[in-house]
């Protein structure tokens, strides 16, 4: 049962009979008990001692929306190791205290809400979040001191990368820091601020003191607070070697190219910009990222190779992999893209039957509708997740081989060398560019890649797409990033966003308009 909205009398809180039974139900017991659990779990690792940090975890209950449920939440001041079930605060969705822990005798200090709340209150309004944790790990705070001035923290090519929300291993990691308060209820603001500049944050670091970190769950939340700590402590250690945690091979430090503003120790001053290949000054760069299909790719391999395999071999895939989740979750994404398509009268879209008329006549209507999908070179997430995981029983099958142009590996390679970080933005589904990058004629080149895009960021012709990853980025301004395709459109999008652009003339890629503004390459070395 839900919960009674608490009473206001004479400026404090008082709960209606009907509440005061859930908040001594069984539920909001055995979160009090977990929270205590960890804290001495948190404690043994130099999380929370001195009475710092502090957890908080909405009472999970089914019957409730996770907005309306209710807070549970350590109590600041006390010892994290011997904290009781009775030391806990309990909160309403709004933040309103709806019981709080009877004073203990001396030496105890007074009960007292942490001044963590408005933060984690944050967390939950903003990201829906199912639990929150603030730690005073001495990692995250040496992480936030290695450059003073850093806004960011970033790493990649990592493995615990993988334990962190919409992360893997190539992907790079990006966690924002703002600046310490005297008082952490200040912080509020900045750290909402944070949490809308970086959509995909799940952790905001603040210097010289610690790291708020949230998850849908507790679980959640607990294991990306080991991963988050793990790559700290290695980012720190990597440091202490000479190495660069936040490139892909973590080479030895350096220190002639780079920007200021991300804590990466490579960095210098954007305004001093960068050695030019030709011994001349040239523009600051910090990432570049890259088109494939006739830009680091033939145009050929994609359309005379990789959609035909596709198309032959959905049927056979449907048909094998049927009553794996993996493939459940792509029907699904299909039935309702089908749905659509069928509303919007899109030709070739033909309704796909219900699971009960039988696993042929389901796998026959979407050989058909994936087929017309591909004729038409839809570019709509529900058939790239598709295409990606018949792609990858190809590749894994030596089926298939990925072409990329003979320049590609060494301009990768000296970019890397540099200190610039390369990102893949790409209408196929990551899965499809790791697969492509990972089995190319020139070997394995997801070493030089920091990171992947596709079309759950927008459309590659629309200007925000390229806002997204800007943000993603967490660059302190777009020009930073140099965008490199062969499409028009999609370099008039970037610059509209304020990248850096420069079209790829590849052989068979189409005719761009006549006197554009772009600058033109025929190759990877001219840039």
């Amino acid at each position: 049962m839900a919960a009674a909205a608490p009473l206001v009398v004479n400026g404090a809180v008082k709960m209606a009979n009907t509440s005061q039974a859930y908040l001594e139900s069984g539920k909001v017991r055995e979160t009090k008990a977990l929270i205590t659990e960890l804290c001495r779990h948190f404690y043994t690792q130099g999380w929370v001692s001195g009475t710092g940090g502090s957890i908080t975890i909405k009472v999970h209950d089914d019957s409730i929306p996770k907005p309306q449920q209710l807070i549970v939440m350590s109590p600041s001041g006390v010892q994290k190791e011997r904290m009781m079930e009775e030391d806990m605060y309990v909160l309403s969705p709004n933040g309103s205290v709806l019981c709080e822990p009877l004073a203990k005798p001396y030496p105890n200090k007074p009960p007292k809400c942490s001044d963590c709340g408005p933060l984690f209150l944050k967390a939950y309004e903003m990201r829906n979040a199912g639990a929150v944790i603030h730690s005073h790990g001495m990692e995250s705070c040496l992480v936030t001191m290695i450059n003073p001035s850093s806004k960011e923290f970033r790493i990649t090519h990592m493995e615990m990368i993988k334990g962190i929300q919409g992360h893997g291993y190539y992907d790079e990691l990006v966690v924002p820091i703002i600046e310490n308060t005297a008082h952490e209820r200040e912080l509020t603001d900045s750290l909402a601020e944070a949490i809308k500049a970086y959509p995909k944050t799940t952790a905001v670091l603040v210097r010289n003191h610690g790291i708020y970190i949230w998850g849908d769950s507790w679980i959640s939340a607990k294991t990306q607070a080991e991963c988050y700590h793990y790559l700290f402590d290695a980012a720190i250690k990597l440091h202490q070697l000479g190495l660069d945690w936040s490139t892909p091979t973590h080479g030895p430090i350096r220190k002639s190219i780079g920007v200021l503003g991300s804590l990466h120790p490579t960095k210098a001053s954007a305004k001093e910009g960068s050695v030019a290949s030709n011994g001349g000054i040239g523009p600051s760069r910090r990432c570049i990222v890259l088109d494939i299909e006739g830009t680091t790719t033939p145009i050929s391999f994609v359309s005379d190779v990789l959609f035909p395999y596709a198309r032959d071999n959905v049927g056979r895939h449907l048909d094998i992999t049927y009553n794996t989740a993996e493939t459940q979750d792509d029907i699904k994404l299909l039935r309702a893209q089908v749905e659509e398509d069928l509303r919007n009268g899109v030709a070739g879209a033909v309704p796909i039957p219900h699971d009960d008329a039988g696993k042929e006549e389901v796998i026959a209507a979407l050989v058909t509708n994936v087929e017309a999908m591909i004729k038409a070179d839809r570019k709509i997430t529900s058939l790239k997740q598709l295409q990606g995981h018949i792609w990858r029983t190809g590749f894994q099958h030596n089926e298939l081989e990925a072409i990329v142009y003979d320049d590609v590996p060494e301009a990768l390679e000296k970019w890397n060398a540099l200190g610039i970080k390369v990102y893949i933005y790409s209408s196929g589904s990551r899965l499809a560019q790791r697969l492509l990058f990972g089995n190319t004629n020139h070997g394995d080149l997801r070493n030089f890649l920091c990171g992947f895009f596709d079309t759950t960021v927008g459309n590659k012709k629309e200007m925000k797409s390229y806002i997204e990853i800007t943000e993603s980025l967490g660059v302190d301004n777009p020009s930073e990033i140099l965008f490199v395709t062969d499409v028009y459109q999609e370099a008039t999008a970037a610059k509209a966003a304020g990248l850096e652009v420069i079209i790829s003339v590849r052989p068979g890629n189409g005719p761009l308009p006549e006197n554009n503004e772009f600058r033109t390459v025929k190759s990877f070395a001219d840039i």
